[in-house]
């Protein structure tokens, strides 16, 4: 089998503590450029933007886009645009809709769009849908915190607009809900914490519910 070429796009705490590692440990694939605004020095030709590494970088296969979500739809169109694969960190957008034409582009193009939905992953995931598979669900409360200091330290983005706050570590606990549940879910309530010192909710109170009427906090 061939080895996948990836370039990976926005260098920051995730690429360095995840992806760069698990690229360096699979000899499936091979990291062969990066394109971020600070040009880290990682062993691999940089760049400043994807345009860039396409246009003067070496032959890439995939792209693994590990930028804030505010640039990542325009950044994953012209990557899949271009006949690339990409990896798209999470959450792939602020909505559904957001990402239909992601996918459309991408099945239009013959390649894959992947979404990192990693706490899905996570060992008791699916003995937790396997235990509740052929049980009858009362209520389900979910308490997910999470310490953004230690995850996105120094990343201011995460508050400003657009940058989705607390849905960013909070779409793990969304992943792991809708991996394991019987039955689709839908909200029905809603509350967001916002302060004024920042543009994008630091908490979120949320009641859902499914087709069987479960309660689920």
């Amino acid at each position: 089998m061939s080895v996948i070429r990836v370039g990976i796009v926005g260098v920051g705490k995730i690429a360095r503590d995840q992806h760069i590692p698990a690229i360096a440990a699979d000899p499936g694939l091979e990291l062969v450029a990066i394109a971020s605004r600070s040009r880290p020095e990682v062993g691999v030709p940089a760049f400043e933007t994807l345009d860039e590494m396409l246009a003067d970088g070496p032959p890439v296969d995939a792209i693994a886009l590990c930028t804030p979500p505010q640039a990542r739809r325009a950044t994953a169109l012209a990557a899949l645009a271009a006949g690339k694969h990409v990896f798209l960190e999470k959450p792939p957008g602020s909505t559904v809709g957001e990402v239909g034409d992601l996918v459309a582009l991408a099945a239009e193009r013959g390649v894959t769009l992947f979404a990192s939905w990693h706490s899905r992953f996570a060992a008791g995931v699916p003995t937790a849908k396997a235990f509740l598979a052929d049980r009858t669900i009362h209520a389900i409360d979910i308490q997910w915190r999470e310490d953004v200091r230690r995850w996105h330290p120094g990343q201011t983005w995460i508050w400003e607009a657009g940058g989705l706050g607390v849905f960013d570590p909070g779409i793990n606990a969304l992943s792991i809900l809708t991996e394991i549940m019987p039955n689709e879910v839908f909200v029905t309530d809603a509350r967001l914490d916002v302060p004024e010192n920042v543009q994008s909710p630091i908490a979120a109170h949320m009641a859902m519910t499914d087709i069987a009427g479960t309660a689920i906090t």
